[in-house]
C-alpha cells in the first residue's frame, strides 16, 4: 500500500557543512533541554526521544558487542539474505568504493553479516566498532541508519550529528529495508556508510534502487520454485481426490482442487503435520509434499472463532492469534496489516473506508487502496473480519496486547490513528 517514502538527510542543493552545523547546534539543544534552532526531521526526532527514554549516553565509545565468527556463519546462513548478496554487490561495491564509502548488509535484528568497499573507509570503520558481527542495532549504538531504519520500516539517510551518539557524527549512512517478498518478512537492511564529507541527496535512492532490485531477483526465485512445487502438486491432487490445495511453506497456493481459487492461504507460524484450524477453511489436515504442503479441508468449516490477540508488544514481530472451538492459529502480521487490525480493534463499533483511509493515510481519498487491503485481510482472516463497515466480527473478543510504552506501539507506523 504506497510507495516507498525516501527519508534524505540531505535537502538538494544544501550546503553539506552549513548543514552538518546546524545539525549540530540542533543536537546539542535538543539533548541539554534548550529550545533548538530549528526541530530535527521526525524520524529523527522520534528516535532521539527512544534514546533518551532508553538513556543511552551520547558520549558513549563503547563499541557494539561483537558475534563469534561462529555465530556469525550462523546468522548469515538464518538471514535469508545470502541469495540477494550478488545483486547488491553487483550494484553497490563499485559505487562504495569510488565514492569512499562501504557497503553494508545487516540482518534483522541488526547484526552487520557482510562488509565490503574501500579499504580506507572499514579501516576507519574498525575504529567505530562497525565491523561484522557487530550489533547495529539503536539500542546498542543510537540512532544510525541501520538500527533506525529497522524500527522506521523505511528507507532512512543519517548525516553526521542526526546520529545519537557524538563519536558517529563524522559519518553519513544510508540505508534501505529488504523484504522476504514471499511473505513480506523484514530480512535486513542494505547500508552505505562513509565519512560525512562524501555525503550526496542521491546516494539513499541509490541504495532504495538496488535493494527493490535484490527484491525483485528474490521474487523471481520464488516463482521458479512454485512453479516446480506446481509439477508435484498437480499429480498429487488427482490421485488424493477430494478438496485440496498445495501451497509452499508461506502459504502460495500451487494448485487446488475443490476449493475457490486463491494466491495465498495464510498459514500458522510453526506449522507442523498433522491436524490444524486455518480461518480460511475451518478444520484442516496438513500433511508435507516436497517443497510444501497438501492441505485438506476435513468439513467443520462452521466452528466460528470466539478469540482473537493481536500481539503488538514486539516492534519488529506482530501477531495474531485466532482461537475457537475449532483450535487455535497464530500468524506472523506485516507492518501494514498489524497497523489496520490495530486501528480496527480500536474502534469495535467499525471503521468506513473513507474513515479507515484517513487513519491510515490521513487522507479520506485513498479508498480504493484500503477495499484492495481489506479484501486481502479477510480472505486470510476469515469470519473474524467483517465489513459494511470493516470491523471485527460482533461475536469475537478482541484482546490488545500492548508495550508498556505507548510510542513503542508499531514504531514504524506513521498513520495518524497510531501516532496521533
Amino acid at each position: 500500500m504506497g510507495q516507498r517514502d525516501l527519508e534524505a538527510a540531505l535537502p538538494a542543493g544544501v550546503d553539506p557543512r552549513r548543514h552538518a552545523r546546524v545539525l549540530a547546534q540542533v543536537h546539542e539543544a535538543a539533548l541539554s533541554g534548550r529550545k533548538p534552532p530549528s526541530r530535527p526531521r521526525p524520524v529523527i526526532g522520534a528516535s532521539w526521544q527512544r534514546m533518551r527514554r532508553l538513556g543511552l549516553d551520547p558520549d558513549s565509545r563503547a563499541a557494539a558487542p561483537v558475534l563469534t565468527f561462529e555465530k556469525l556463519e550462523a546468522r548469515r546462513r538464518a538471514s535469508g539474505l545470502a541469495e540477494a548478496l550478488p545483486v547488491l554487490r553487483g550494484g553497490l561495491i563499485s559505487l562504495a568504493e569510488q565514492a569512499a564509502h562501504i557497503m553494508v548488509v545487516a540482518d534483522a535484528g541488526g547484526a552487520v553479516l557482510w562488509r565490503d568497499g574501500s579499504a580506507a573507509v572499514r579501516r576507519r570503520a574498525d575504529g567505530l566498532g562497525f565491523v561484522e558481527g557487530a550489533d547495529w542495532q539503536e539500542e546498542s549504538v543510537g540512532t544510525n541508519a541501520i538500527g533506525t531504519a529497522l524500527v522506521a520500516r523505511s528507507p532512512l539517510q543519517v548525516y553526521s550529528a542526526e546520529h545519537y551518539v557524538r563519536a558517529q557524527h563524522s559519518w553519513t549512512c544510508a540505508a534501505a529495508p529488504l523484504h522476504d517478498p514471499r511473505d513480506g518478512r523484514l530480512l535486513g537492511v542494505v547500508d552505505l556508510s562513509g565519512p560525512a564529507s562524501t555525503v550526496h541527496a542521491t546516494t539513499l535512492a541509490l541504495v532504495d534502487a538496488v535493494t527493490q532490485l535484490a527484491e525483485a531477483q528474490l521474487r523471481t526465485t520464488h516463482l521458479t520454485e512454485l512453479e516446480r512445487l506446481r509439477g508435484f502438486a498437480v499429480p498429487i491432487l488427482a490421485k488424493v481426490g477430494g478438496r485440496a490445495v498445495v501451497a509452499d511453506g508461506h502459504g502460495w497456493v500451487a494448485a487446488a482442487a475443490g476449493l475457490a481459487p486463491v494466491d495465498r492461504v495464510a498459514l500458522p507460524t510453526g506449522l507442523g503435520p498433522g491436524r490444524v484450524w486455518l480461518p480460511a477453511y475451518g478444520g484442516c489436515t496438513v500433511e508435507p509434499v516436497p517443497g510444501g504442503w497438501l492441505i485438506r479441508p476435513t468439513g467443520n468449516e462452521a466452528a466460528p472463532p470466539t478469540r482473537v490477540v493481536l500481539d503488538v508488544r514486539s516492534p519488529r514481530e506482530p501477531e495474531l492469534t485466532v482461537a475457537g472451538a475449532a483450535g487455535t492459529w497464530t500468524h506472523r502480521l506485516s507492518p501494514r496489516h498489524a497497523e489496520v487490525l490495530y486501528v480496527l480493534a480500536s474502534h469495535r463499533d467499525g471503521r468506513s473506508a473513507s474513515e479507515l483511509s484517513a487513519d491510515l493515510f490521513g487522507d479520506a481519498g485513498r479508498t480504493v487502496t484500503v477495499r484492495a487491503e481489506m479484501s486481502r485481510l479477510r480472505r486470510h482472516f476469515g469470519s473474524i473480519l467483517s465489513a459494511k463497515p470493516y470491523r471485527f466480527a460482533d461475536d469475537v473478543e478482541v484482546v490488545v496486547r500492548r508495550p508498556p510504552d505507548p510510542e513503542a506501539v508499531l514504531p514504524h507506523s506513521l498513520a495518524p490513528a497510531i501516532r496521533g
